[in-house]
C-alpha cells in the first residue's frame, strides 16, 4: 500500500511509516494485575534504596547529600504517581459500581 498523501510528494507515502509493535504483557502474572504488581515492586525498591542511602548518610558513610536527595525525590515521585493511579482505579471502580444493568 503505497498511496500518496496529496501535497506531501514522496514524503507522504504510507508505506514509509514505521511499524508499531504491540506492547508485551508483563511476565509476572500478566495482564492488569501483573502491571500493578510490577509497579508496586518498583516503588518499593526505590523506597528501600532511598532508606539505605539515608541510613548510610546518617552513619557517616561515603554518600553525598545530593545523591541521597535525588534518591528520596525519585521515591517520592514514584509514590505520588502510584497514589494517583490508585485513586483513578478506585474512581473507576466506584463508577462501575454505580452502573445499573
Amino acid at each position: 500500500m503505497t498511496s500518496q498523501i496529496p501535497g506531501l510528494g514522496s514524503l507522504g507515502t504510507i508505506s514509509s511509516l514505521p511499524k508499531l509493535s504491540p506492547i508485551a504483557a508483563p511476565e509476572a502474572g500478566g495482564g492488569f494485575s501483573g502491571v500493578l504488581s510490577n509497579a508496586l515492586q518498583q516503588v518499593n525498591q526505590l523506597n528501600g534504596g532511598a532508606e539505605q542511602q539515608i541510613g548510610s548518610l546518617l552513619k557517616g558513610g561515603n554518600t553525598d547529600m545530593s545523591t541521597v536527595m535525588i534518591a528520596v525525590e525519585k521515591a517520592d515521585v514514584a509514590f505520588q504517581l502510584m497514589m494517583q493511579v490508585r485513586n483513578k482505579i478506585v474512581s473507576a471502580y466506584q463508577d462501575i459500581e454505580k452502573m445499573q444493568f
